[in-house]
């Protein structure tokens, strides 16, 4: 799954740093990462895992790495 999130995070988070450089726990706002960007992201993770995050998700913290995003598919796919 992480390496089909950086996949995505590579196409549509517009970083600043390379997605390939990046540990599972690096803060992606500092690597780049916009609010716009994040809304696209979120798409993106949505079609391709088959989910929808509920708006108690849409948040920095949710979006912030991709061991949190990991965790939240992973709560959103039961």
């Amino acid at each position: 799954m992480q390496e089909k999130i950086k996949e995505i995070l590579s196409q549509h988070g517009r970083l600043t740093a390379m997605v390939s450089e990046l540990g599972e726990g690096s803060d992606l706002y500092h690597a780049g990462l916009t609010s716009l960007a994040t809304v696209s992201l979120m798409l993106a993770l949505e079609e391709e895992f088959d989910i929808e995050f509920p708006d108690s998700m849409l948040s920095r913290k949710t979006f912030g790495s991709i061991e949190s995003i990991v965790d939240a598919i992973e709560e959103l796919q039961g």
